[in-house]
């Protein structure tokens, strides 16, 4: 029997596809099942339209048999099986496959699903096996044929015998290397647990003898071994069912064995679409974020299925960062089974579906949000930080899908506040969307500047959090107010300064030039304030870098260090500014002393670090 060849392309290919596509070597065992799905779907769908086939959906079946001692691995089904032209066109050219033919046949019937697309999948069995046999028998036809291979020298097809309709693939397994275990494929409990993660909810039943333990019937208390055909699938996909079919104690059970989690999800979103982009997911908020979850080496990504078969346990491509903390899995029909995940990550229906789950999610976050505030404010406990850095790291494009999300504390009430709420409070003449940085809301109420803010009716967002202003910054506005640090020097703007105010600033312009000297570069202005109330002094800055920020940056671990442009700030209605104002007449080497103290002073109110602490110390006693 003559030995027939592969074309030269399809030889390039099939070394391509083993050593390249399939980054797992166990996934053939989901290739061989999902061809074996096809295979019944085409018998099924000329049953339905023919009723003389006289099979229904429960006379078909996938099998799967091992033989352990000749390094044997059987998987069969009872489809509609090949002819000698089908197995030629089908198996001897690489990359042509029935199955798409059929499915562009029947692209107008809804009740078919046909899974592999591009028709490399089954040379996937090259990747464990350097024997691969087919053995099969066209429904309705009277002979079988044989087709067998070693690899990409090429391939025979023969007639042979066979017991009813269908295909049977028959490999041997390669030898065990140092790196390479071949001979665990014909393990049941690896194939058990293959065929649970891969090819769980193929929709016939994939059968496979497993062995058992009892316990004997006699008083012994021992334990015998038997033999029983099991059905490994559970064949239908919970995220299929109709929702009104789906018990809130089925989803919290199904998302705690799928996604090793003792606790039950905060919130379970169920959604389905049809169009450009054709797909159900089932996507879950886990209650409590894992240990991990801000680590670099945390995994984010929604198992991805094609018709039911698992094509990428973690598929990146789903879900952006922002919204990384949600778990679940998305299965389309649009999506090929037999393509890489190189390959998968440029498929543009991927991205048409992860846009459409990125506005579902929002939707559900803002739906909580609104309805259900006590379980939204749990929810943002856990993942309000990430909601903060999907801001600050989208620089501005994601201002639109996330400031509606975010939320502070408040002086408001002390409570959590959205932005939508602070600007609804705000008063007619309030321009700016005033906040705070500090560790605690605490602290901050007690910062200088928070007095004359407050007293004026305005309100403070706390953002304790090292990335709150970094955020604040990247979104300059929401809606039409922009946001202002109560620490900014041009904070004072809308205060009204009348003559009097203005006359004490001419006054003073020498006294606080000298001021500025004497602090040697320290600050790049000394000046009177228009908000400070019973506070003799504070720190503001100019430009957009802020105190806090420079706190943030510095403490990262790199060689370069940054500062501010200080603004030493002076409360001219407190009793130390007529202090000042007489030691700049009659002892301006103690107003150097006083400028130094201040400044330590005000630096300690923000909680920066003083440069001398000696030297305040000694400057409190001398001066007292």
């Amino acid at each position: 029997m003559a030995k027939k060849q592969f074309k030269a392309e399809s030889k390039r290919l099939l070394d391509l596809m083993i050593n390249s596509i399939y980054t797992h070597k166990e996934i053939f065992l989901r290739e061989l099942i999902s061809n074996a799905s096809d295979a019944i779907d085409k018998l099924y769908y000329h049953s339905l339209s023919d009723g003389s086939i006289g099979l229904g959906r429960d006379d078909f079946y996938i099998r799967i048999e091992t033989d352990k001692d000749n390094g044997i691995l059987k998987i069969s089904d009872n489809g509609c099986g090949m002819n000698k032209d089908e197995l030629e066109n089908n198996l001897g050219v690489i990359a042509k496959s029935g199955s798409l033919n059929f499915k562009q046949e029947m692209e107008k019937t809804d009740d078919i699903d046909i899974i592999g697309q591009f028709g490399v999948g089954f040379y996937s069995a090259f990747m464990v096996s350097d024997d691969v046999t087919v053995v099969s028998k066209k429904f309705d036809e009277d002979q079988a044929y044989k087709w067998h291979s070693t690899g990409a020298d090429g391939y025979t097809v023969e007639e042979c015998e066979k017991d009813g309709h269908g295909t049977v693939i028959t490999l041997k397994l390669k030898e065990d290397t140092e790196d390479e275990h071949y001979s665990d494929y014909l393990d049941e409990y690896t194939l058990e647990r293959l065929v649970k993660k891969y090819s769980d909810y193929i929709k016939y039943p994939i059968k496979m003898d497993v062995t058992r333990s009892k316990k004997k019937d006699d008083d012994s208390g021992e334990f015998e071994q038997y033999t029983e055909e099991t059905v490994l699938n559970s064949m239908v996909p919970l995220w299929k069912k109709n929702k009104n079919e789906v018990t809130d104690e089925e989803y919290n059970e199904f998302y705690k064995s799928y996604f090793s989690d003792y606790n039950d999800p905060l919130k379970v979103i169920n959604t389905q679409a049809e169009g450009a982009a054709t797909y159900n997911a089932l996507l879950f908020i886990p209650s409590k974020a894992p240990y991990n979850f801000y680590n670099r080496d945390y995994e984010k990504g929604l198992k991805l299925y094609s018709n039911g078969v698992l094509i990428m346990d973690c598929c990146k491509d789903l879900i952006s960062d922002y919204f990384g903390f949600v778990k679940g899995l998305v299965d389309s029909q649009d999506l090929s089974l037999n393509i890489s995940r190189e390959m998968l990550q440029q498929d543009r229906q991927l991205k048409l579906i992860a846009s459409r789950l990125e506005k579902k999610i929002k939707s559900e976050l803002l739906s909580m949000l609104r309805n259900d505030r006590e379980k939204y404010e749990q929810f943002y406990e856990q993942y309000g930080l990430q909601l903060k850095y999907g801001l600050y790291s989208g620089y501005g494009s994601t201002t639109e899908l996330l400031s509606d999300l975010i939320m502070f504390k408040s002086s408001f009430e002390d409570k959590m506040t959205t932005l939508e709420e602070y600007v609804s409070r705000m008063k007619e003449d309030q321009k700016y969307i005033y906040y705070a940085c500090g560790e605690t809301p605490e602290q901050i109420k007690r910062l200088p500047k928070a007095e004359g803010i407050i007293d004026k009716g305005y309100e403070i967002l706390y953002l304790t959090q090292d990335v709150d202003e970094f955020t604040v910054k990247i979104m300059y506005k929401y809606g039409e107010k922009e946001f202002r640090s109560i620490a900014a020097e041009d904070v004072e703007t809308e205060s009204e300064e009348n003559e009097q105010f203005k006359e004490k600033v001419e006054n003073s312009k020498n006294m606080l030039e000298f001021m500025k000297e004497s602090l040697e570069g320290e600050v790049s202005e000394v000046k009177i304030s228009s908000t400070l109330k019973n506070h003799p002094v504070c720190l503001t800055t100019k430009g957009e870098l802020s105190l806090e920020m420079e706190k943030v940056l510095n403490s990262m671990p790199n060689d370069k260090s940054v500062k501010a442009q200080r603004v030493l700030e002076i409360n001219s209605d407190h009793p130390i500014f007529e202090k000042l104002t007489g030691l700049y007449s009659d002892d301006k080497d103690k107003l150097k002393k006083y400028a130094t103290l201040l400044y330590d002073q005000a630096l300690l109110i923000e909680g920066l670090t003083i440069k001398d602490p000696v030297e305040f110390s000694q400057l409190i006693c001398e001066l007292i």
